[in-house]
């Protein structure tokens, strides 16, 4: 018994050993796979959380960004200068097109869609290809015609080639058209999301200024880069639920998250000034043929605000990738066929030779020269080196200036000429400024001296930025102000405008406070800004920085500047009916081999009240047109045409002297069906001259017709019964003629002559320097011409 007892006891030991260590071990394992488990737990719910969480959005959602409305741009008028419009972005899920192969046909929809967004089948099949994608944009910014026959496409309305697939029946439904050969009624995989685009209605104006936007809707240039952040607004997001086999669930499983549209700017610009501006100056450039085209600014004196701001070559702001100007594009080819010059297309060598000979050509149209290229100007430089003789006390209206020619200065070994290599004799102050005498100014400059005239340098804003609220504003080169202050040779060449540079806005700027009253100000293009609702976030403050110089000091150089465009060399910067003060330039490029020279002129008006002023300059005119290369002779006659258009519309009313009344314009009165004694009696009693054709008793018929506005001096002609002609006139040629002998031929052609520019009461012997009317042009009876006069031969500045 008791070895049985003692067996009995072993085997149930054993067995309790093997069931503790059982125990034991499964309740390691059962920790081992709790603790395993609760990693896993941990690592799926914590560590992994945002991204498991973005994967069963992505399956179960799709969104699309909603991009907000940009703001618009505006002129002072209120004028639209670039807007953002409704535009839609076709999508396609390559995952979706591939899951209905069965019942669609791949090829099919791409043929479809590439013939509609003009795309390649290829590339649209290439993207189709990418199954395990559910959205890949197919075209952005697609146009809304564009975007509804892509919808046409979708329901089944139309196939692939355009054909209507849907017909009305008697009862007013549509129903598919009966032709087995065609799709099912609806495609799967593609749609449409909102979008916005950029337009520019006015296409080329102001376009170095305004700039433009990038495909995503980025400012990539001009005020549309500079205020990029206030413009751009807040994108919104549509978010819509999806089936297990991609389909959206659309309606109450959609949510939209509204875009917030950005802030529109009110600029200083105004479109007609900016319109004015630009056909002076690509009239002018055109007929010199500058090799370096031309720019130009007008300014309101007394604010600082750009009325206008042109560079050419210009572009087109709705296509800015592409070359826009003729003579660019033909520069651009041939640079192209130079530097692909042996290159085998399709390499890397080739493909980068083309990039850069494209991208430098782009540049060229992108840039605005007013405030991104530097030049040395001349003698439109002259007036801040008067001013600060005056201000300092140096001369007065009565100091005298002996010029014999040309002028020695200690340090430099050559006697430095003046434009009139005979000399000008004794002048007084006003005299020299008319004469542009270089001499004259150099014999100020050395009275200032040089670190005095170094302050007036900083003083008026010459070596700093402007401060404009533009992109890529650069700064002109001077001497450091050591260097500057031990050598009076510079000195000498500054009061005359050489041997240093600036842009078209920092000197126009420091013009400006040379007649405004010694005014400095920061010129600027953005007068508000305002959000969708019109509420005003932001007002310019037109506080001029500081006063360089007296508003005495300014009322003389006004008066000396209204005289050189009176009587010296800005003598066809005249406009009938005001008084303009100006300066002439003709700045030589130093150091430069080819004798480039950079023509301009300034001016502003009325001389006594300046209200607006303005920069034309001309970068390497030809030599070979037969005129004269300075700015009085190339640049002063379109500034003069300029501002005869322009002083009226800003609202500057002219003020004719007597002699001026007559050809001053008026409307032409309407005296069909008045007897002719008494149409001849209206007629003659407001300065026309009157002719007859017929012998009835009553007009029945007038040229030019009531209403036209022509000069007073006109022939108006009145037909009595008589059939009034409508056969067109000729257009002679009368640049290089006498006022009266242009007035003739024009008269003798059955047209009528307006005058601008010079008269010859105030400027002696002038010719028609420019015409309106294209010689050899058709026109109605009766249309007026307007012909500028002014002076021709050498006309130094």
């Amino acid at each position: 018994m008791t070895n049985k007892r003692r067996k009995s006891d072993a085997a149930r030991w054993a067995n309790q050993t093997i069931r503790r260590r059982t125990v034991l071990l499964m309740g390691l394992l059962g920790v081992a796979v709790f603790a395993a488990l609760l990693f896993k737990l941990y690592d799926l719910q914590i560590v992994r959380h945002e991204e498991l969480q973005e994967k069963a959005v992505a399956q179960q959602t799709r969104s699309a960004v909603v991009t907000a409305s940009r703001g618009a741009i505006y002129d002072k008028n209120g004028e639209i200068m670039a807007v953002s419009a409704t535009a839609e972005t076709v999508c396609i899920s390559p995952y979706d097109i591939e899951n209905h192969k069965d019942t669609q046909d791949k090829e099919y929809v791409a043929r479809g869609l590439a013939r509609i967004l003009e795309l390649d089948e290829s590339a649209v099949l290439e993207k189709m290809g990418k199954t395990n994608l559910q959205y890949v944009e197919l075209k952005r910014k697609v146009e809304q015609d564009t975007a509804d026959e892509v919808r046409r496409f979708i329901n089944g309305e139309i196939d692939a080639e355009g054909d209507p697939l849907t017909t009305v029946n008697a009862d007013g439904k549509t129903v598919l058209l009966s032709d087995p050969t065609k799709t099912p009624a609806r495609l799967h995989g593609i749609f449409l999301n909102a979008d916005s685009k950029r337009y520019y209605p006015y296409g080329t104006l102001a376009s170095q200024v305004i700039g433009f936007v990038g495909s995503e809707n980025t400012g990539l240039y001009g005020l549309e880069a500079k205020y990029d952040g206030v413009l751009e607004g807040t994108e919104g997001l549509t978010v819509t639920a999806k089936t297990n086999t991609g389909e959206d669930m659309l309606y109450q499983y959609e949510q939209y998250y509204d875009a917030e549209n950005g802030d529109s700017l009110m600029l200083t610009l105004d479109v007609s000034v900016q319109s004015c501006l630009e056909k002076g100056i690509e009239s002018m450039v055109d007929k010199f043929g500058a090799k370096h085209g031309g720019a130009g600014i007008v300014m309101d004196v007394n604010t600082g605000g750009i009325l206008a701001m042109a560079s050419y070559p210009t572009f087109d702001l709705n296509d800015p990738f592409t070359i826009y100007d003729k003579n660019l594009s033909a520069q651009t080819d041939a640079a192209l066929a130079k530097a692909l010059a042996g290159l085998t297309e399709g390499s890397e060598e080739y493909a980068a030779a083309r990039s850069k000979t494209v991208n430098a050509a782009l540049g060229e149209q992108w840039r605005n020269r007013c405030i991104s290229d530097t030049y040395e100007p001349g003698s439109t430089f002259k007036p801040i080196t008067l001013a600060a003789a005056l201000e300092e006390g140096l001369v007065n209206l009565s100091s005298t200036f002996n010029c014999t020619g040309s002028i020695t200065v200690p340090g430099w070994p050559k006697a430095i000429n003046c434009s009139n290599h005979a000399g000008h004799g004794l002048q007084n102050l006003m005299e020299a400024t008319g004469h542009s005498c270089n001499p004259a100014f150099i014999s100020m400059g050395l009275k200032i001296g040089t670190q005095k005239y170094y302050q007036y340098l900083k003083s008026f804003g010459l070596m700093e930025k402007t401060g404009v609220d533009e992109i890529s504003e650069t700064v002109g080169m001077f001497a450091g102000e050591k260097d500057f202050n031990s050598n009076v040779v510079s000195l000498a060449s500054y009061a005359f405008g050489q041997t240093f540079t600036v842009t078209p806005l920092q000197v126009i700027r420091a013009q400006a406070a040379t007649i405004n009253g010694g005014y400095l100000r920061t010129p600027y293009l953005v007068e508000q800004v305002v959000d969708a609702q019109g509420a005003v976030k932001y007002q310019h403050d037109s506080t001029p920085v500081r006063q360089v110089v007296s508003e005495e000091t300014s009322a003389t150089v006004r008066q000396c500047l209204e005289y050189v465009v009176a009587s010296g060399t800005g003598k066809n910067g005249q406009v009938v009916g005001y008084r303009v003060g100006g300066k002439t330039g003709t700045a030589d490029k130093t150091g430069n081999p080819d004798r480039e020279v950079v023509v301009s002129f300034m001016c502003f008006a009325p001389a006594d009240d300046p209200q607006i002023i303005m920069l034309i300059t001309m970068d390497t005119p030809s030599r070979n047109t037969g005129v004269y290369v300075s700015g009085g002779n190339m640049v002063a006659p379109t500034a003069s045409a300029v501002m005869g258009e322009i002083l009226p519309y800003v609202g500057v009313e002219p003020e004719y002297t007597a002699e001026e009344m007559v050809g001053a314009d008026v409307t032409v009165p309407n005296v069909v069906g008045m007897t002719a004694e008494a149409a001849r009696e209206k007629i003659t009693g407001m300065g026309f001259t009157c002719r007859t054709v017929g012998e009835g008793e009553t007009v029945t018929d007038q040229t030019p017709l009531g209403g036209a506005i022509v000069p007073n001096s006109a022939a108006i002609i009145l037909y009595l019964g008589e059939e009034k002609p409508d056969a067109p006139c000729t257009v002679p040629n009368v640049v290089g003629m006498t006022a009266a002998q242009a007035n003739t031929a024009l008269t003798n052609a059955g047209l009528i002559m307006r005058v601008s520019g010079a008269t010859a009461a105030s400027s002696g012997n002038v010719y028609a320097l420019n015409q309106s009317a294209a010689p050899g042009a058709e026109v109605p009876a009766g249309t007026v011409v307007t012909v500028q006069l002014g002076a021709q031969g050498k006309t130094a500045d």
